[in-house]
C-alpha cells in the first residue's frame, strides 16, 4: 500500500488543536546548528548498492576503534571484556525474538531472565527491589528524581557537582516540564568531594539529593554522611552508579543508606557500541516499590502448581490509566538486560570481585606512572578504575595529539565542560582489565612526548 501523508488541511487542523503556528514551531527547542536543510554532505544522491557499501567502508575506516589502540576512555561508558558465551546465550531461541512479555504463557524464558536480572541488580546495588531495566543511566536518573517528587511532595532537587554532565542535562531538560527546581554547579578539580558544602544546602524544600558514586572525576563521595543528612530533612538520597564493576570492590549505595539507586549497566555484558543501546538500572527500598517506574517480573505457580513467571507490577501508562502511571517509558532494554544477566551469572560473586580488584590494581599502576611525568598531577586521593589528572594545558588538544599517535588517552574535561575554563587542563583516565602493559607504556610515552 502506498504511504499517504497528511493533507495541508489535516496539518492545519492538528496545529490549531495544539496551538502551534506552524510545523517549524514544533522544533523550536532544536538548536539551529542541528537543523538539516539539504542532503547529507559527502553522500551521493543515488548510487548502486555496491558503491554505497564501498563508500561506507571508506568512512568506517576513518574510525579509530577501541580494539585497535591503547584505550583509556571512560566517563560513563567502559570497555570491558565480554565473554563470547554472552553473545551465544542472548541469541538462543527462547530469547532471540522475545519482546515485552505481554503473554506469559509464551514468554517464560524472557520473564525468568528478567526475574533473575532484577535479583542480581538488587543485590549489586544493595536494595530491596529492582525493576526489569530502563533505557539508560541518564533517563533512569531522571525517573528517580520525579519518583522522589511523588514521594516527598517537594520540588527541590540538589545535585552533587560530581554527577556526569550528560545526566545533569537530562534532568534539567525534563525538569522544565515538571517545575522541579535544580540546584547544581559544575565541579572543581580537587580531591575533596565537597560533602560538607552539599549537606549545608539541604533544607525543608529538598526532594532529593543526587550523588554519583564513584563520581565523574573518579572520586568516592561519603554516601553514608549524605544519606543521613538528607533523611534528617525528609529528603531522599539518589545514588547514581555509572560503573557497576566498581561494586565488586566498594560498598553498595543501598548498604550506605541510599533510598533509590540508579545506574548504567553497559559495563557488564554490553559493548561500547558507539554509545548505545545501553541499559538503565533502577532499584529502591521495598516501601517505595509502587512508586517505581517501569515493570516488575515476579515468580508464582501456574494452575498445575508448577513454577512460573509473570509481570507482577506495571506502572507505565500503556498498562494503566495515564493519570495513575509513574512513567511513560515504553519498554525495558530487554536484550541488554539479558546480556548483563548472562555476564554477571558467568562471573559469579567471586569473579566480579576478582574483576574489580584487577581493574583497581591496573588503575593504581597507571596513576603512579602518570604521576611521575613532569607536569602531571593526579587529583584523586582515592578512586576505583578511573581518576583525573591535571596536565597544565588544554587537555582537548593533548587528546587529539595522542589520538593522532594511535593512543586514546582519556576524556578531556574541556569536552564535558566546554564553558568551564578551570577544568580545561583536566584529563579523565579510565583503566580496565583490557589494558595491557604495552598500552600503559604507549600512554606514558605519548604524554611525555606531547608535554615535553
Amino acid at each position: 500500500m502506498r504511504y499517504l501523508p497528511l493533507t495541508d488541511a489535516d496539518r492545519t487542523a492538528m496545529l490549531a488543536v495544539i496551538g502551534a503556528p506552524s510545523v517549524d514551531a514544533l522544533f523550536a527547542d532544536v538548536p539551529e546548528s542541528a537543523h538539516l536543510y539539504g542532503p547529507i554532505e559527502g553522500l551521493p544522491l543515488h548510487a548502486g548498492e555496491q558503491s554505497v557499501e564501498r563508500h561506507m567502508r571508506r568512512l568506517s575506516a576513518q574510525n579509530l576503534s577501541a580494539a585497535d589502540a591503547p584505550f583509556f576512555l571512560g566517563a560513563g561508558a567502559y570497555r570491558h571484556h565480554v565473554p563470547a558465551s554472552v553473545d551465544h546465550l542472548i541469541q538462543r531461541g527462547e530469547f532471540l525474538t522475545a519482546y515485552t512479555p505481554y503473554q506469559p504463557e509464551i514468554a517464560q524464558g524472557t520473564l525468568q531472565m528478567l526475574f533473575e536480572f532484577q535479583t542480581q541488580v538488587a543485590r549489586l546495588l544493595g536494595c530491596d527491589v529492582a525493576n526489569a531495566s530502563m533505557y539508560d543511566g541518564s533517563t533512569a536518573a531522571w525517573e528517580a528524581v520525579v519518583m522522589a517528587r511523588r514521594i516527598t511532595k517537594r520540588s527541590g532537587v540538589l545535585i552533587h557537582d560530581g554527577l556526569h554532565p550528560h545526566y545533569v542535562s537530562t534532568i534539567q531538560t525534563m525538569a522544565r516540564f515538571t517545575g522541579d527546581v535544580i540546584d547544581y554547579a559544575p565541579p572543581v578539580l580537587a580531591s575533596d568531594c565537597g560533602e560538607d558544602a552539599l549537606v549545608a544546602r539541604i533544607d525543608g524544600g529538598t526532594s532529593c539529593v543526587v550523588v554519583q558514586y564513584p563520581d565523574i572525576l573518579g572520586r568516592l563521595p561519603d554516601l553514608a554522611a549524605i544519606a543521613a543528612a538528607a533523611q534528617a530533612h525528609g529528603a531522599l538520597l539518589i545514588a547514581v552508579v555509572t560503573e557497576p564493576v566498581a561494586l565488586g570492590a566498594i560498598a553498595s549505595p543501598g548498604e550506605l543508606g541510599a533510598d533509590i539507586v540508579v545506574g548504567e549497566g553497559q559495563s557488564l555484558g554490553v559493548g561500547l557500541q558507539f554509545g548505545g543501546p545501553y541499559l538503565g538500572l533502577f532499584a529502591t527500598r521495598d516501601k517505595y516499590v509502587r512508586q517505581m517506574p517501569g515493570r516488575l517480573c515476579g515468580e508464582t505457580v501456574d494452575a498445575a502448581g508448577r513454577r512460573s513467571f509473570v509481570l507482577t507490577l506495571s506502572t507505565r501508562e500503556q498498562h494503566i490509566r495515564r493519570e495513575k502511571a509513574t512513567s511513560n517509558i515504553c519498554t525495558n532494554s530487554g536484550l541488554c538486560a539479558l546480556a548483563f544477566s548472562a555476564h554477571v551469572t558467568l562471573l559469579g560473586e567471586k569473579g566480579l570481585r576478582a574483576l574489580a580488584a584487577e581493574n583497581h590494581r591496573l588503575a593504581c599502576d597507571v596513576a603512579d606512572r602518570l604521576a611521575a611525568i613532569p607536569g602531571v598531577e593526579v587529583v584523586n586521593d582515592s578512586f576505583f578504575n578511573e581518576f583525573t589528572v591535571r596536565i597544565g594545558r588544554d587537555a582537548r588538544q593533548v587528546v587529539r595529539d595522542l589520538a593522532a599517535q594511535q593512543v586514546l588517552a582519556g576524556v578531556s574535561l574541556g569536552r564535558l565542560y566546554p564553558q568551564e575554563a578551570g577544568l580545561a587542563d583536566g584529563l579523565l583516565v579510565a583503566v580496565t582489565e583490557t589494558v595491557t602493559p604495552e598500552d600503559i607504556d604507549a600512554l606514558v610515552a605519548g604524554l611525555e612526548g606531547v608535554l615535553a
